[in-house]
């Protein structure tokens, strides 16, 4: 992890958090916003919690700005503010600053260990002989898929290319060399693959407050493939991603999300990068918190902003 030292008055946030990123190709972007936060807080002094409170929400703020997953940064950002920051009436800065360091420390190890969890609790549900259709990469479910794979159990999985850029070649040659068998498809392929597979199992870039998700776009298509013909849709999803978003259909998506920031002035000859998946075309949804049915995702909200 790069380091700042104690005398670094103007902590670059931004060039923090994208060297985060470059140095570990495996970290997703909420984990990264947390790290930097957390850097934050261990390498500034804060003369009170409002203060401390601006300092952060102006962090989140600039790495927003970056072309990355907006929806992680910010529920990441939020949760870990809120766990951090609770019951610290009566307390001196300095204590309340060593308090929330510890738990910032606790709240990051736990979800370091979040995708180990999940592919846990998947595993019951990869056997042998199955076919996976899966959208895109998602590296908890790439996690999830060799995990089942070093459980020495045999299947096959569809990788859709996922739109702009190689990610679901990138996905395929991360499972090859695993040993997993995989096949690329086109995202336009979806409904012929559909009816041979046995399940559907993708990742999310944000798990919202109604139980649906937004993910890269194709993720809704797939949605309305699978049910209509009736197999599971699963999907894979890191706490950290749980937002206190509700939208209602594809419009109610705020554009930060959807857009690339150098096209929000006109969207109107843009493709989005990502839509939004309704929670009646998701079987269940699994987390650090447990394996979910999407009714469920509201309550473990309200717990974890309680």
């Amino acid at each position: 992890m790069p380091q700042i030292k104690k005398s670094d008055e103007k902590f670059d946030v931004v060039k923090y958090f994208l060297q985060l990123l470059e140095d570990d190709k495996d970290m997703s972007s909420g984990i990264a916003a947390i790290k930097t936060l957390l850097m934050i807080l261990e390498k500034k002094q804060f003369g009170t919690i409002h203060i401390l409170h601006t300092t952060m929400r102006e962090a989140v703020a600039a790495m927003r700005k970056t072309d990355l997953s907006i929806a992680a940064i910010v529920s990441a950002g939020e949760l870990f503010c809120r766990f951090i920051t609770l019951s610290l009436d009566d307390k001196h800065m300095e204590e309340c600053r060593q308090i929330m360091l510890n738990r910032g420390k606790i709240f990051l190890t736990k979800l370091l260990n979040s995708r180990q969890v999940i592919s846990q609790q998947a595993q019951r549900f990869i056997s042998d002989g199955c076919r996976i259709l899966t959208h895109s990469r998602s590296r908890v479910v790439l996690n999830a898929l060799i995990a089942a794979s070093k459980n020495k159990k045999s299947f096959h999985v569809f990788v859709t290319q996922g739109g702009v850029g190689n990610s679901g070649e990138e996905m395929v040659q991360d499972l090859q060399a695993a040993g997993i068998d995989s096949t690329l498809i086109l995202d336009s392929a979806t409904g012929y693959v559909m009816e041979s597979v046995d399940f559907v199992m993708v990742g999310a870039e944000a798990v919202v407050e109604s139980g649906g998700i937004i993910n890269r776009i194709g993720t809704y298509t797939m949605g309305l493939c699978a049910r209509e013909m009736k197999k599971p849709f699963y999907v894979l999803a890191e706490s950290f991603k749980f937002s206190r978003l509700y939208p209602l259909n594809q419009r109610d998506l705020p554009n930060e999300y959807k857009y690339s920031r150098k096209h929000l002035n006109d969207v109107s000859k843009v493709h989005p990068l990502v839509d939004y998946t309704p929670p009646a075309y998701i079987t269940l949804l699994f987390s650090d918190l447990g394996i979910l049915t999407p009714s469920a995702v509201s309550d473990e909200l309200i717990k974890l902003y309680m």
